[in-house]
């Protein structure tokens, strides 16, 4: 596929920008809590976003992606977050598939791929969080004549029967990863087998169907080989992208606020619109003050990680917010309150690690108005 008069960086952003107004406020806000529990409706969501060439942003422009840098591809996804968190995890795996193909050395895969993957005419999931895991790999690949032998448990798999096939990672016995593309659907071919369990009952995004799958003597051929990752990849790549998944915090916390707004219209509280602009006053810092840290390399890791953290408390205080001047219609599961509130308890622990989890308890732990961080850290109020 190619692309004639490829869009400048500044008409990309504005393109963006009008995605708001032209696809998330009209069509995606009013099905918001439908598209959190109904698998059809999520999926002519996703559809929707396929239909303006929204799949694979990150890719390059001569595969038909829009190949957004960092900060324009963050601002997507902190979109999508704020009216659809079902939406945004689904997309990101599809974005995550198509930026691995992307960077893969496997040319014949990126021809067959890589021009259906903005549109959505293939989709694809991911399942390789389990390289996370310390001890004993939950899913091996032993080399062989042509390509490798597949075994093991997948713990997490999202987009059954909504993507096609999904991009999985084995640990080889010297410690790298081999990543390649099996079939998201029960298959058995010749002696080897892929099964998948049932959809799991998730206190959120249900609608996205998240599985396990298990592999039994699987032959991976060397076609389908998208990498081999270095030992420890999964790691390096987790400091290095650790402030990526706060586009989806912030984005959550931009829904709470949302909501409280929307209330404040019916309940002529003078509170209510104080606590608003308190907690859009703390998204705001925070988002600048990720923006910035991406721009310098030289932010430190324990600042990431705090600003990481902080991203989390306030979609936990934001949503939490929501609920509190929504009173009891929030305990409704099918109220917008409701949802937020749950999407903020799945970015909690998404992509997380156990310094993130540390720095997440610190973020809850730590007494307000105390002043500075320990060890003279840079203060960064939550």
């Amino acid at each position: 596929m190619t692309i004639s008069s490829p869009p400048k960086n500044s008409e990309i952003i504005l393109n963006i920008e009008q995605i708001e107004t032209s696809i998330l406020q009209k069509i995606i806000a009013p099905l918001a809590n439908e598209i959190d529990r109904d698998q059809e409706t999520l999926k002519t969501a996703l559809m929707t976003l396929g239909k303006s060439g929204l799949l694979a942003l990150k890719i390059p422009q001569k595969w038909g992606g829009l190949e957004l840098n960092q900060q324009e591809f963050f601002n997507y996804q902190l979109l999508i977050a704020r009216y659809s968190g079902a939406l945004a995890f689904l997309q990101t795996q599809h974005q995550s598939a198509a930026a691995m193909l992307a960077s893969s050395q496997n040319t014949q895969l990126q021809q067959q791929y890589l021009p259906h993957l903005s549109h959505g005419k293939i989709l694809l999931g991911i399942g390789f969080s389990q390289l996370r895991r310390s001890g004993e790999p939950p899913v091996k690949a032993s080399p062989t004549r042509g390509g490798y032998y597949i075994e093991g448990i997948v713990p997490w798999i999202t987009g059954w029967s909504i993507f096609q096939e999904f991009i999985l990672a084995a640990k080889l016995p010297d410690g790298r990863a081999v990543f390649g593309i099996l079939p998201l659907i029960d298959t058995t071919k010749l002696n080897g087998s892929i099964t998948f369990s049932e959809i799991m009952p998730l206190c959120a995004m249900t609608s996205t169907n998240t599985v396990s799958a298990t592999v039994k003597n699987w032959f991976l051929p060397d076609e389908q080989v998208v990498s081999i990752k270095p030992v420890n990849w999964i790691h390096n790549s987790d400091r290095q992208k650790v402030l990526a998944f706060s586009a989806f915090a912030l984005g959550c916390a931009l829904a709470g606020i949302d909501i409280m707004k929307a209330t404040s219209k019916t309940k002529p509280l003078p509170f209510i619109p104080d606590a608003i602009s308190s907690l859009q006053i703390q998204v705001d810092k925070c988002r600048n003050a990720i923006e910035e840290a991406n721009k310098n390399p030289d932010t430190d890791f324990a600042e990431k990680l705090h600003l990481r953290a902080t991203a989390i408390n306030l979609a936990q205080r934001c949503t939490a917010a929501a609920v509190t001047v929504s009173s009891g219609a929030a305990n409704h599961k099918n109220h917008g309150a409701q949802r937020v509130y749950r999407e903020a308890l799945v970015y909690t622990v998404s992509g997380q690690t156990t310094d993130i989890m540390e720095a997440t308890l610190k973020c809850y732990s730590r007494e307000q108005g105390t002043g500075n961080r320990e060890q003279g850290e840079k203060h960064f109020p939550v």
